[in-house]
C-alpha cells in the first residue's frame, strides 16, 4: 500500500513539474514581441534541447503554439491567443474598465471601445454605445480584420515586421469597402504613419460609413497590449473631428493601462 501510495506521489510531482515547465515556455513565447527558436526557448527557461523540443511538439500539437512554415521559430498559437483573450473578457478589473469606456463616450458622444489583437482579428473586450439611434451591434467578443480596422492596424503598426509579415501574407487581403487597404506597401506606408502620429483611423475601411480612430494602451514595458477607439457615422463623425478626440481618447487609454493585469 506504502509503495504504490510513494509512487503515486511521485507521478503527481512528475505531473506538475512538466505542467510548469510547459508553462514556462508558453510564457516566454507570449511575452516575446516577435517568434523565438528553440535556442533561444532553452536559454530563457533552463532546459535541455530534447526537453523543449519534446515540449514545443506536444504545444504544437496542442494549438498553444505554432510554428513559423518557413523556420523553426514560435509564435502563440490561435488556442493560446483564444485562451488569453477569454480569460482578459472575465477580468475582475473588467468593471473598472468599463466605468473609463463609460466616462468616455459621455465626453465624446460616440460609441467607445476596448480591443486586444487575436490571431488575424481585433477582438472586443467592451464596448459602450452612444445614446444616438444609428449604431452597430459589435457585442464583447466581436472580431474584426486586424488590416481593416483601426486597432488592427495600430497592433499591426507596433508588431515586429516578422510577425506582421506573417499575419498580412497567411491570409487573403479582403476589400471590404472600396477604400479597404489590400496591397502590403499601402499597408506600411500606413504602418509607418501611424506610428509617427500615434494613432490609427479606419475611414469606412471595415464598414462603408463608419470611421474609427484608435489610441494604444500600453503596459510597464511600454508594449501596445491593447487599444482604444472611438467610432461613429461619417455623418455624425469625420477623421477630422474624430482627431479632435485625441487628448481625451489618451487620457482614457492611461487610465485603462493602470488597470493592467496583463
Amino acid at each position: 500500500m506504502s509503495v504504490a501510495l510513494d509512487q503515486d506521489q511521485k507521478d503527481s510531482r512528475e505531473a506538475g513539474s512538466a505542467a510548469l515547465r510547459s508553462l514556462s515556455v508558453m510564457e516566454f513565447v507570449a511575452n516575446s514581441e516577435r517568434s523565438v527558436s528553440l535556442t533561444e526557448i532553452m536559454q530563457a527557461v533552463s532546459l535541455p534541447k530534447p526537453t523543449v523540443f519534446r515540449i514545443l511538439t506536444t504545444l504544437e500539437e496542442a494549438g498553444m503554439l505554432l510554428r513559423e512554415p518557413d523556420a523553426k521559430r514560435y509564435v502563440p498559437g490561435e488556442r493560446l491567443a483564444n485562451l488569453a483573450a477569454n480569460v482578459l473578457l472575465h477580468s475582475p478589473h473588467r468593471s473598472a474598465r468599463r466605468a473609463i469606456l463609460e466616462e468616455l463616450v459621455e465626453k465624446v458622444g460616440e460609441t467607445c471601445n476596448l480591443t486586444i489583437p487575436n490571431g488575424h482579428h481585433v477582438m472586443y473586450l467592451d464596448r459602450v454605445e452612444s445614446s444616438w439611434p444609428l449604431r452597430i451591434n459589435l457585442h464583447a467578443g466581436s472580431k474584426v480584420p486586424l488590416y481593416a480596422s483601426a486597432s488592427g492596424k495600430l497592433f499591426l503598426a507596433h508588431s515586429a515586421k516578422r510577425m506582421r509579415d506573417r499575419l498580412l501574407t497567411s491570409a487573403p487581403l479582403i476589400g471590404h469597402t472600396k477604400n479597404t487597404l489590400t496591397s502590403l506597401r499601402q499597408l506600411e506606408l500606413e504602418f509607418t504613419k501611424i506610428r509617427r502620429g500615434g494613432y490609427a483611423v479606419d475611414n469606412e475601411e471595415y464598414l462603408a460609413g463608419i470611421c474609427c480612430l484608435a489610441v494604444p494602451v500600453v503596459n510597464d514595458q511600454e508594449r501596445v497590449v491593447a487599444a482604444v477607439a472611438v467610432h461613429g457615422p461619417v455623418a455624425r463623425m469625420s477623421v477630422a473631428q474624430a482627431e479632435e478626440f485625441l487628448p481625451t481618447l489618451k487620457e482614457a487609454a492611461e487610465q485603462i493601462s493602470q488597470t493592467l493585469d496583463w
